[in-house]
């Protein structure tokens, strides 16, 4: 063992690095033509394919259904319906009682008016038919 050890640290480094990098072409240059034949199974277009089908499954499950986006309209009427009543009812103390209620019947109105406009632009976008 002593004597192959020998042997090995005879011979100079150069020779030794030039017969592992032949050994490593040799090996290395087998591998590419393996990559080559399995490309030409893949298709590219099948890869876009399956990535548009990717894509398009992703946008799928970040979309709300028809059922969903009517329950969120629905709720939006009736919250839009409630800021009315009770901006009519403000608006009626104010009038008819003399109450100080201006204040209060102006911010819901406001309120009212800009869920009007949600819902108005809300069920344009999802619903009118484009």
């Amino acid at each position: 063992m002593l004597q192959t050890a020998m042997m090995l640290f005879r011979t100079s480094l150069l020779r030794f690095v030039g017969i592992v990098l032949a050994a490593s072409l040799t090996i290395l240059s087998v591998f590419p033509a393996y990559a080559d034949e399995a490309n030409k199974g893949s298709d590219s277009a099948q890869i876009m394919k399956d990535f548009n089908q990717q894509h398009v499954d992703a946008e799928r499950a970040k979309s709300i259904t028809d059922k969903d986006k009517h329950r969120i309209m629905f709720l939006l009427g009736m919250v839009l319906i409630l800021l009315v009543l009770v901006t009519g009812g403000l608006g009626i103390a104010m009038g008819v009682y003399g109450k100080p209620v201006f204040v209060a019947h102006m911010i819901f109105a406001g309120l009212s008016t800009t869920l009007a406009l949600v819902h108005a632009i809300v069920g344009i976008v999802w619903f009118y038919p484009f």
